[in-house]
């Protein structure tokens, strides 16, 4: 709630996609907010809307400051989200470092994005009946990015690591994801299991003659099998299907290459 001329207030200012958050009155531009106590930036910045786990750097006055830092009457405080081509090293970043392996927990509503980063080669957690807190609980146990569309969900304090997944179509939210986390050199597909997770092994025909129809008998000759589920998998009407998504992820990874080289 903006302030009154009277109380004392904070000016705030967010900072590109951190906008998304905000209502369309305060994007873009710098606001005010009444102070309520002292209370830490963390606390205002997550009851304005905007999930820690967003944001990678605070500055009040200038000066850049952790999520513990309270900030008082006249302070302007500018929030920023990740960088991913500006050197902010010698800045206080409020974000914890980058996880050293990319793995995902994703919430119930991901289903088909679950499916998808398995298909190129992310470890990817999932399940329908995950709980808010058995969400949490994997994506630091288990040094996992939680992907939500749920923003209280990265809220919660033990989370250092997520993201809300704007997009509703499925397959751009696939490409959000790699844009966000910068992942279009790190796709390696069909090494997992897009039912289980699990890695994949070529498997002798032979050996799996038994499960498979006639029509696969007859027609395929290459299978993998999962190492975790068992579930056979063969280059069908789906892979090819499969196929055609990749060169979209391939043609968006060549285009932000050409864009990051700039004109020639």
């Amino acid at each position: 709630m903006p302030a009154s001329p009277l109380e004392p207030a904070v000016q705030f200012r967010f900072y590109a996609e951190l906008n998304d958050f905000l209502p369309s009155d305060s994007r873009g531009r710098p606001f005010t907010k009444a102070l309520e106590g002292r209370n830490s930036v963390k606390h205002i910045v997550e009851a304005l809307g905007v999930p820690h786990t967003e944001i990678d750097l605070i500055l009040v006055n200038g000066r850049s400051v952790d999520f513990a830092f309270q900030p008082g009457a006249g302070d302007r405080v500018s929030v920023y989200p990740v960088f991913e081509s500006i050197d902010i090293g010698a800045l206080t970043r409020v974000r914890s470092a980058p996880l050293r392996q990319t793995c995902f927990v994703l919430d119930g509503h991901l289903g088909k994005l679950a499916a998808y980063l398995r298909m190129l080669g992310f470890d990817t957690r999932y399940r329908r009946d995950y709980h808010d807190a058995e969400l949490a609980a994997i994506a630091v146990s288990e040094r996992r990015i939680l992907l939500t569309m749920d923003r209280g969900l990265l809220k919660r304090r033990t989370v250092t690591h997520g993201y809300c997944v704007r997009e509703t179509d499925r397959r751009r939210q696939i490409i959000e994801v790699l844009r966000r986390f910068d992942l279009f050199d790190s796709v390696a597909p069909f090494g997992r299991c897009m039912r289980c997770n699990g890695r994949l092994q070529a498997v002798p025909k032979a050996e799996i003659l038994h499960r498979l129809l006639p029509k696969t008998r007859r027609y395929y000759h290459d299978f993998w099998m999962c190492r975790a589920c068992d579930q056979i998998f063969w280059q069908g009407s789906h892979y090819q299907h499969m196929h055609g998504f990749l060169r979209e992820v391939e043609c968006e990874r060549v285009r932000r290459s050409r864009a990051s080289i700039g004109p020639d």
